[in-house]
């Protein structure tokens, strides 16, 4: 009679289905709360105002702007683009928040109407381009960056624009707190959640994914692909707006690129540690957001040692650098240039 060795999920060893804490966290999402443990451990030994509820605070303020770009970075990349004007999209809504608030006898609400109105002018248009024109989204929206950019310093002709801080409501955004956390956090927690939901609950989530895996396969399953791209760059530019009219809350006027430039940088490099595949199909917001707590902690790290705000810069680019061959060794892709 044979005898079978024990498989090792047999022999009680436990296996991929049988560790529901690392199936529900994921081991991407595992290694950014052990690199941002680590960070903070660091940071925290080498300044002990760093783990200061203030400072704390602090980053999480900071890191708000960011995460929201960062988060509709996530969905556009899971569909299958990506939008390197983010920035400059944040920009313009700041300044025509500040700008419209002025001309309507500081009315808060005006200038921010008009700041996601214009917000969804611009997320459209980059839609339209890309479906309809046929542009590579990397083209179309790098051509974005630049001219949105353009335009915000028309508008303010290249100077902050307004001032909010005589106005209860952006004086809220900005500062305000409920429940011990500032308005701005609660403003992320709440847009990413929505997206989450939207991501992972309903068929609009999941027709998103499709798009991003296999465009072809979608297609053909009667997925409206044109639709789904226009609208959601149209989803980047409105919260592109509100990340602008915080950015006027929180600076107290609207600023053409001071506080918008360089968001587009942060907010791939948090969707791409996040676990977001760059060739679409992949990714969640979850990953995305400790990614932008990651950014947020090591960017103060760097600033409260006095470290030059240039290296800065210079983390960005190799996280990014790193977040993309992690992706390229787990898909097994064989390297260009290289032997099978």
């Amino acid at each position: 009679m044979t005898t079978t060795t024990p498989s090792p999920a047999v022999a009680g060893r436990p296996t991929g289905a049988k560790r529901p804490f690392l199936a529900a966290v994921g081991g991407q999402n595992l290694s950014l709360i052990g690199a941002l443990a680590v960070v903070l451990a660091l940071f925290g030994f080498l300044n002990d105002n760093f783990l200061s509820l203030s400072n704390l605070q602090v980053i999480a303020e900071a890191a708000t702007i960011t995460g929201l770009l960062a988060v509709v970075q996530t969905v556009v990349i899971i569909c299958g683009g990506l939008d390197i004007s983010v920035g400059s999209q944040a920009g313009i809504a700041s300044v025509v928040s500040a700008m419209a608030f002025t001309s309507a006898g500081s009315n808060a609400l005006v200038g921010m109407a008009a700041a996601v109105g214009v917000g969804l002018v611009v997320g459209v248009l980059n839609g339209l381009v890309i479906v309809y024109g046929r542009v590579n989204p990397t083209i179309a929206t790098l051509a974005g960056l630049a001219a949105y950019k353009g335009v915000a310093q028309l508008l303010s002709d290249g100077r902050a624009q307004g001032y909010v801080l005589n106005d209860d409501l952006f004086v809220f955004l900005g500062r305000g707190k409920i429940a011990g956390l500032p308005v701005m956090v609660w403003i992320l927690i709440l847009v990413a959640v929505a997206v989450h939901l939207l991501l992972k609950y309903t068929d609009i989530g999941r027709n998103v994914y499709a798009i991003g895996g296999n465009d072809t396969a979608a297609r053909l399953a009667g997925i409206n692909i044109n639709k789904y791209l226009v609208s959601v760059y149209a989803l980047i530019g409105v919260v592109a707006a509100v990340a602008g009219i915080l950015l006027t809350a929180r600076t107290g006027s609207g600023q053409p690129v001071s506080g918008s430039e360089g968001l587009e940088l942060k907010a791939i490099t948090a969707a791409a540690l996040g676990g977001c595949a760059l060739k679409g199909g992949k990714g969640g917001i979850g990953g995305t957001l400790l990614a932008v707590a990651l950014l947020g902690a090591l960017e103060n790290g760097l600033t409260v040692q006095g470290i030059n705000s240039f290296w800065q810069n210079v983390a960005q680019g190799a996280l990014l650098v790193v977040a993309v061959v992690i992706q390229q060794r787990r898909s097994g892709e064989r390297a260009v240039g290289l032997p099978v």
